[in-house]
């Protein structure tokens, strides 16, 4: 709770995952994946409870066992076409309302309790409706274009990008996936974490900002976390 308001951090977990089989439960230094998020959410000085959405009976054990309320998904919100919102909705509807969600990917163990309660003391600050996490992107996208089936480059950069340096071009962000908070209302009313005013990013640094997807970023993120 902050100034009166409430916040629910809310984990959605899918027992499934094409790239990377069971990677919610994967063992990451002593404990499986979606443990540190539970953690990390636990911890938070802001949160008033932290709920795993799962349609695993494995990931609803662990999270129990790290303290989490659990709450089972129904097969319609676990499939591939399932959106987020749905999750959240369909979690929300089984729980007392609370002022704004808090929605923490297992996925990016590296988001601690101090990104949290940095988003959430920018989000009073601001008076803002949602704040949605960002890094600063690896590569500069006006480095970047489509290619056709001949391969040509021709046209491939603006005549503005060529022969600028990296550091000359100006800054892009993009979505982390580790933080995205709305006000509850809000979020019902426009079925959205990506309000359409009154939204803010919070900066994160790109070594906390790692989303695991493929193995090679799970041993991206045990090399620094477990050494």
């Amino acid at each position: 709770m902050l100034n009166g308001k409430t916040f629910l951090g809310i984990i959605p977990a899918r027992g499934g995952s094409k790239r990377l089989p069971g990677k919610n439960v994967l063992d990451l230094c002593g404990k499986p994946l979606i443990a540190w998020t539970i953690e990390e959410g636990l911890n938070s000085k802001y949160i008033d409870k932290v709920v795993v959405s799962s349609d695993d009976d494995v990931i609803l054990e662990i999270s129990k066992k790290f303290e989490a309320e659990t709450m089972k998904r129904p097969d319609e919100f676990a499939s591939d076409t399932a959106s987020t919102f749905d999750v959240i909705k369909h979690t929300i509807s089984n729980l007392e309302r609370y002022d704004y969600i808090v929605l923490l990917q297992p996925t990016s163990p590296l988001r601690n309790e101090k990104h949290i309660n940095e988003a959430i003391e920018l989000l009073e600050n601001k008076n803002a409706d949602a704040i949605i996490s960002v890094c600063e992107m690896e590569h500069s996208p006006l480095w970047s274009n489509t290619l056709n089936e001949g391969l040509s480059m021709q046209d491939f950069l603006r005549k503005e990008v060529l022969n600028k340096r990296s550091q000359d071009l100006e800054k892009y962000y993009r979505l982390n996936g580790a933080i995205y908070i709305c006000k509850t209302t809000k979020l019902l009313e426009e079925k959205s974490f990506f309000l359409k005013e009154n939204i803010y990013a919070y900066k994160m640094d790109r070594k906390s900002s790692i989303d695991i997807d493929e193995e090679i970023d799970f041993k991206i993120v045990k090399f620094i976390k477990c050494t």
